[in-house]
């Protein structure tokens, strides 16, 4: 059982909410259909985090409509990824919000208090990953993270990685960003005692394969504790190491 049922429920036991008052929450529409977008509103109640919007692809004025139904429906904290500066200046004419302009993500409403149960660690391999390690970097942080980041700690000068090695071993997940042949992954899951979550890049040369190359290569590390997500997602990267990052909320499912 999600967090926000828990709570409705013991609300509910306490007498601070009405039996009614739940009720009328329970049975609120699961979604909200406005034509060109069906907005999940019981996206927190099932997963414990509401719905992000998936900016690329739509329009300054779909994401605007999208973004005035969630905060109608109570949702203060809105995350936008994959958003253009563009759509975020258009949006920001209707909806006050902070732009990354790195992770290409905007956030409309306040970050919360942090409150996982430790640290949550993004190494790249280059400066040119750092782009999907903020995108990652900021889906953490709107999820209640603590994060630290180190960017262009490679294996091309293995004493850079070495030199963090108190971040490394006190985190309590990493997520490791590298393109070419992706080697870091396998590097940090080598040295650290906590899950890594390896994420491809696009980055590289033609044999690269736009990422493919450092893909295999992650799947393929023989360091014990890694997992892979898709090539340049950042985001999903980010989603993981929360939910690793707050075993508490997992527990009350």
């Amino acid at each position: 059982m999600k967090e926000d049922v828990r709570s409705l429920l013991e609300g509910v036991q306490k007498g601070s909410v009405s039996v009614e008052e739940a009720i009328l929450r329970i049975k609120t529409k699961p979604f909200e259909d406005i034509g060109y977008a069906k907005v999940d509103m019981h996206r927190k109640l099932r997963q414990g985090v509401a719905e992000v919007i998936y900016g690329a692809g739509k329009t300054a004025k779909q994401i605007s409509g999208i973004v005035d139904v969630m905060l109608q429906n109570g949702q203060d904290t809105i995350l936008i990824t994959r958003l253009s500066k563009e759509s975020a200046d258009i949006i920001s004419e209707v909806h006050s919000l902070e732009y990354f302009s790195e992770a290409r993500c905007a956030v409309i409403g306040k970050f919360p208090v942090v409150d996982g149960l430790g640290t949550i660690v993004i190494a790249t391999g280059g400066t040119s990953d750092v782009p999907v390690a903020e995108e990652a970097a900021v889906t953490a942080e709107i999820l209640g993270n603590k994060v630290v980041r180190l960017y262009d700690v490679g294996v091309a000068g293995l004493h850079r990685t070495l030199a963090h090695m108190d971040d490394i071993m006190n985190a309590n997940v990493i997520i490791a960003i590298a393109g070419m042949e992706g080697a870091l992954a396998s590097v940090i899951g080598g040295l650290s005692d906590c899950p890594v979550i390896a994420v491809p890049t696009s980055v590289g040369y033609g044999a690269s394969f736009h990422g493919l190359s450092a893909l295999l290569s992650m799947l393929n590390s023989c360091a014990s504790g890694v997992s892979v997500v898709n090539i340049d997602n950042g985001f999903g990267a980010g989603y993981l190491a929360s939910m690793i990052n707050h075993p508490k909320r997992q527990e009350k499912k």
